[in-house]
């Protein structure tokens, strides 16, 4: 979804002091956990294929383990990831996530197992039903159920991808099987925000994927709900990508602004502030300088050092994430396209260094 345009700041001074120390909530009590795996999100939402390569090669030269994409309506996520694999860049993509009311489950189904054979590894394609106000803009209301519409809709992209005869749904008519392919795993993911999605996800998805919420957050309701869900259904609890926004404290820059860049548009989304209320998040869009600042104190927002950052990446592995996706949007915005790469890369090799050194 394209991201609202923040508020402008005016550009003298930072807002925040680089000696101010960053609070936290209750932090997630910390045993001797490994770093979890380290990915990487497209940090914009891309206008020529030939902004991909670049990213795709961190995952290509072993820096991250998977390149990430949210959804686009530029140029599309699938189309880009081809465009990386015929550079010769075959990388580990995921997705995060389309958004349903964009495409048929059939559809759906046949991107996803197009884009494992085409990159030849494993996909995770993560689906959401995305904010109310854009379905109804694309499919003229929004869905009865949110959840009943989600079930649905990965039931009949699941029943597809196994080549179940017919895998209609009550809300998706699906009775044209696809042809047999040869292609890598999919992984069916689901956006989770809130209890009731993740418990969704524990029955139904491989991966559940989450965008903005604190470590604490995944710790105390995420993963109890995922493995809630997953009891319910008999199956093994799905594992959890976490996109999680990040920059590095630099002197003399305003965090508040490279918040507001990467997060402005999720805080104006009722879903977002229905997510941060649950995790003890008050940040009011109407105030963007307090709500960056909440963002940043919670823990939604990583502002640090990169010790300080490997740290929080070890709080989100301790809170039962596999996988954390770096998002560096807000540098993006705030920066340019190349301060963004670059600090991306300087974050990869310090936590990479940090992996070696405990590895050693």
């Amino acid at each position: 979804m394209p991201i609202s345009r923040p508020p402008r700041f005016p550009q003298q001074g930072p807002a925040v002091s680089p000696a101010v120390p960053v609070v936290s909530l209750p932090a997630v009590s910390l045993p001797a956990v490994p770093l979890p795996a380290v990915s990487v999100l497209l940090p914009l939402m891309p206008e020529r294929p030939e902004q991909l390569p670049r990213y795709a090669r961190l995952v290509h030269d072993g820096l991250a383990q998977r390149l990430w994409q949210g959804q686009a309506v530029t140029v599309d996520p699938s189309h880009g990831f081809a465009y990386a694999a015929g550079a010769g860049l075959r990388v580990p993509v995921g997705l995060a996530v389309t958004l349903m009311p964009m495409r048929h489950p059939f559809q759906a189904a046949m991107e996803a197992r197009s884009l494992a054979a085409t990159t030849g590894h494993p996909v995770i394609y993560g689906m959401g039903p995305g904010p109310e106000l854009f379905q109804r803009l694309l499919t003229g209301a929004p869905y009865p159920s949110q959840l009943g519409a989600v079930r649905d809709y990965l039931t009949t992209v699941r029943g597809l991808l196994d080549a179940v005869p017919d895998a209609s749904t009550a809300r998706y008519a699906a009775g044209l099987p696809l042809p047999a392919l040869s292609h890598p795993p999919v992984l069916l993911g689901l956006g989770v925000l809130r209890p009731r999605m993740a418990r969704l996800a524990g029955e139904l998805a491989d991966v559940a994927i989450t965008w903005l919420a604190p470590a604490a957050y995944l710790a105390g309701t995420v993963t109890p709900a995922l493995a809630a869900g997953a009891a319910r259904a008999g199956r093994a609890t799905p594992r959890i990508s976490a996109l999680v926004p990040v920059s590095l404290h630099r002197p003399g820059r305003n965090p508040y602004r490279v918040v507001l860049g990467s997060a402005y548009g999720h805080l104006r989304a009722p879903h977002y502030q229905d997510m941060l209320a649950k995790a003890g998040v008050t940040a009011d869009p109407g105030d963007p300088r307090a709500a960056a600042k909440a963002l940043i104190d919670s823990g939604c927002f990583l502002y640090e050092d990169p010790a300080g950052l490997r740290r929080r990446l070890q709080e989100y592995a301790a809170a039962g994430a596999s996988e954390v996706v770096l998002n560096l949007t807000g540098v993006h915005a705030q920066d340019g396209a190349d301060a963004a790469y670059e600090e991306l890369v300087e974050i990869l090799a310090a936590v990479a260094g940090a992996a070696d050194r405990a590895a050693g």
